[in-house]
């Protein structure tokens, strides 16, 4: 039986589902998501959190394209704070508690209300293929949907077990069914699949905690929110507490006695864990040096009396897991609620994709989320939009839409998994990026915004909002230069009373700035100037102020970069024919393809040498 005609069809639920749904519906395509139980779509299955260092201003980046996750966080969150705020601000970035009910409950309202989008819940088992072209989906009850593009964003239900101590099933996170289908259907297609391994802690009740050994961790009183359009924040008072704590040499010895009951030691989990989430029992074996590990006690929802042990992802045995909880300062006495547990399933090596999320072997068939071998939900949430973006503008026969290293973390992102693959669950951090000060939380919109408005979902009054803004800004700055800041008794005077270095020679406003510890109040109090712009215009031209230097050095060589960005390699090159290049360039050129030079020289493998008889190479076929 074959079913109507759609233009996107998404399969999963999940973070990246959502978005590559609704931006897919939202530039008008017919869309149909199709997902096992609709009640767990946009569920947090591990931490109850959005942001943190780089994940913050990927959400950021999601916001200023168009994307949902910032404004849901907004309106569901518990508790909101900026990280590393004592240090520079390119490592920066807003992290938010969220209550793990209202956010799904919230992104399901969102997309029973957006037109275009239909949901069915179903199982799919494999891709409808013709001449090397996806035609649609086959659900298990033989039932075929037909549509001219297929995201697949499966997350970590291909053939998943969740497995702890000895023992697993064969299911997916939170005990739902996993599907099998879909793997066999890729491995025939020519995929290669890596087996991946995640987990998630224990929960406790949160009447049974001694909140008296606990250390409160408050979130931020300044206003804070990770969209634009957001206009009423959280205020503090309303936000709820979260609380640290720290293993002991108790909860040490338990995991050293007990390592070979965990999955992750006995031989039974094959899967590759996240390298910057480890197990409790990873830290432990690996950090024999370390006397303790933090532990972060966060609540879950305002629904249900549960708090998640941040730190604490075991898959040792429910016996074992008592004791271990028991360990911990404050928890004593905890009652568990859930127990912990690890979770393998297959993901594909995201070399076979190109920096669309396209695949490289089945045309009009794109990838996002866990399955392309990421850990982490905004890692998803971005995936999703650019394949919900770009399928789109495929279906329109138009250029896709690729975010360079230097002007997304999305950018990073993607290109760090098509050029360099993975081993582990791979998890964004702000040192993967070498332009990481162009690429800050104050400047996400600057950065992208044209992208979102132009592919269509970005609306026009904020657009127009934005453009405003930035123009107030460059009045501003132009303001700044043409002040003058003289070493007149009464500023020295004010900047000695406040621990701050006098001047000696008559300055520009702009140059005041620059000092160290001066902000627009100490430009105020010694010009008699008042600024009135917004918090977030004087934020942002004080950190362009202040780090102009290195930032216009960072510019400098994103632009030589951008040179080699625009030398395209033919689709069809054919690398056997460059016979001077390395053995080991030449097998890994083939296998990644990379689509531009840069690309290439960024391949493990291939050296300068090979980059350069790559482009004599390129010329003389030119010529």
């Amino acid at each position: 039986m074959v079913n109507e005609m759609y233009d996107i069809i998404v399969i999963g639920g999940g973070h990246a589902g959502v978005e590559a749904a609704l931006a897919s519906a939202r530039l008008d395509n017919k869309t149909l998501m199709v997902t096992g139980n609709f009640k767990r779509v946009a569920t947090m299955s591990c931490n109850p959190s959005i942001g943190g260092p780089a994940k913050g201003i990927i959400v950021r980046e999601i916001d200023a394209l168009g994307g949902q996750m910032a404004k849901t966080a907004d309106q569901t969150l518990l508790q909101i704070k900026m990280l590393n705020v004592s240090k520079g601000p390119a490592v920066r970035a807003l992290r938010a508690q969220a209550d793990k009910i209202a956010y799904p409950e919230y992104m399901q309202e969102v997309i029973l209300k957006t037109p275009n989008l239909e949901v069915k819940e179903a199982y799919v088992t494999s891709l409808l293929i013709e001449e090397g072209k996806v035609k649609g989906i086959k659900l298990e009850n033989g039932e075929e949907i037909l549509s001219h593009a297929v995201i697949l964003s499966s997350g970590t239900y291909l053939s998943s077990r969740v497995l702890v101590g000895h023992s697993f099933k064969e299911i997916g996170p939170d005990n739902e069914r996993t599907t099998t289908g879909l793997s066999k259907c890729l491995k025939a297609l020519g995929f290669n699949l890596l087996r991946l391994k995640t987990g998630t802690p224990p929960r406790v009740k949160t009447d049974t905690i001694d909140f008296s050994k606990l250390i409160p961790q408050y979130g931020d009183k300044a206003p804070r929110r990770f969209s634009e359009e957001t206009e009423n924040v959280l205020p503090f008072e309303k936000q709820e507490v979260c609380y640290l704590t720290y293993t002991t040499p108790e909860t040490h010895e338990i995991i050293r006695k007990n390592l070979l009951l965990s999955s992750m030691y006995s031989g039974l989990i094959k899967g590759v864990g996240p390298r910057y989430c480890p197990s409790i029992e990873d830290k432990v074996t690996r950090f024999q040096d370390k006397e303790r590990h933090q532990i972060f006690l966060e609540p879950e929802s305002l629904e249900i009396e549960e708090t998640y042990i941040q730190g604490l992802s075991t898959s040792l045995p429910h016996e074992i897991q008592e004791k271990l909880v028991h360990s911990v300062p404050g928890l004593e006495n905890a009652k568990i609620s859930k127990y912990a547990y690890a979770i393998e399933y297959d993901a594909i090596d995201p070399q076979q994709l190109k920096h669309s999320l396209e695949s490289k072997l089945v045309k009009n068939l794109f990838f996002a989320g866990q399955i392309n071998g990421t850990s982490g939900y905004e890692e998803a949430a971005c995936q999703g939009l650019i394949a919900g973006v770009n399928a789109h503008l495929m279906i329109k026969n138009k250029e896709a839409l690729v975010l360079r290293r230097d002007e997304a973390y999305i950018g990073v992102l993607i290109d760090d998994l098509i050029t360099k693959g993975v081993e582990d669950p791979y998890r964004l951090l702000t040192s993967r990026a070498e332009f990481r000060l162009l690429l800050r939380h104050d400047n996400a919109e600057a950065r992208l915004i044209k992208y979102g408005y132009q592919v269509g979902l970005i609306p026009e009054a904020r657009y127009q909002k934005f453009l405003k803004e930035q123009e107030d800004k460059r009045t501003l700055i132009e303001l700044t230069k043409e002040l003058k800041v003289s070493p007149k008794k009464e500023v020295n005077d004010y900047l000695l009373k406040n621990d701050k270095q006098v001047i000696h020679n008559l300055i520009s406003g702009y140059d005041f700035l620059k000092r160290p510890g001066i902000d627009f109040a100490d430009l105020k109090e010694v010009t008699g100037i008042n600024f009135d712009n917004s918090d977030k215009i004087l934020e942002q031209i004080l950190i362009e102020i202040k780090y102009s230097g290195y930032i216009e050095k960072e510019y400098k060589e994103a632009r030589k970069m951008a040179v080699m960005e625009s030398r395209r390699i033919p689709e069809d090159m054919n690398y056997n024919q460059i016979t001077n290049i390395a053995s080991e360039a030449r097998e890994k050129l083939k296998k990644i393809r990379p689509e531009t030079i840069a690309q290439a020289s960024r391949i493990s493998g291939v050296n300068p040498s090979d980059i350069a008889i790559l482009l004599v190479w390129l010329e003389g076929k030119k010529r």
